[in-house]
């Protein structure tokens, strides 16, 4: 009976936020992804059976940490009280504000990731599942003011998610290269992109468009 309760005792240990850190610390120690699940599951002492329990494939395990960080990133926003009261600009400040604060704080493996890609951030497999999140997230953000503005009517929703989505790929690869001390320069570039996206829904996006564009053109010439 003792050996049966340690040995659940175990394998409770092993959890999916188990089985994705020894991913990462994988990757980033030998600068490569596994070649298998066997060949990963057993350097890490897991029982396959364990592995799959969570993820069909190292390609879904991936996927999930994306979503995790989204999920991390939301659950942080959640906490604050005042949050839902938010300005919608606010709003989409405090989401890419938090997330890339998370995203730094796992850089390492961040570039990793989309440095292996060869097609480009758009077609990254690993951010699809990440992608429908951040899409059904931002249409709750700006659900309000998309039916309540007439100027805006014919925006849809889905259209709207995706304009933010291209926006945040472009966030992200910014960010992929600066090398700024604390990333200050995505920080400005996020609150200016921000106003042009918020601004999509009010009666001044040329104004916005401008001053981004002012923005990226001295970034581009220093």
């Amino acid at each position: 009976m003792e050996t049966a309760k340690k040995a659940t005792a175990k394998k409770k240990l092993i959890d999916d936020n188990a089985i994705i850190s020894k991913y990462m610390d994988y990757v980033l120690e030998k600068g490569e992804e596994p070649n298998n699940v066997f060949s990963f599951c057993k350097e890490h002492k897991i029982e396959e059976f364990d592995f799959y329990t969570f993820f069909g494939s190292i390609d879904a395990l991936k996927q999930e940490i994306w979503v995790k960080f989204f999920e991390n990133s939301i659950g942080t926003i959640q906490k604050e009280a005042a949050f839902e009261g938010y300005s919608d600009k606010n709003k989409l400040l405090t989401l890419y504000f938090t997330l890339f604060e998370l995203l730094t704080l796992n850089r390492s493996y961040v570039l990793f990731t989309l440095k292996e890609n060869k097609e480009g951030l758009k077609n990254l497999k690993s951010l699809k599942l990440f992608r429908n999140h951040f899409k059904e997230f931002i249409v709750s953000i700006v659900n309000d003011s998309i039916e309540s503005n007439d100027k805006v009517a014919k925006i849809t929703k889905p259209v709207f998610s995706e304009g933010a989505w291209i926006q945040f790929l472009f966030l992200l690869k910014f960010w992929i290269e600066d090398t700024y001390k604390g990333f200050e320069k995505t920080d400005v570039l996020i609150e200016k992109s921000v106003n042009t996206v918020v601004d999509l829904l009010d009666t001044k996006p040329l104004e916005s468009l401008f001053d981004l564009g002012k923005f990226l053109w001295k970034e581009k010439m220093n």
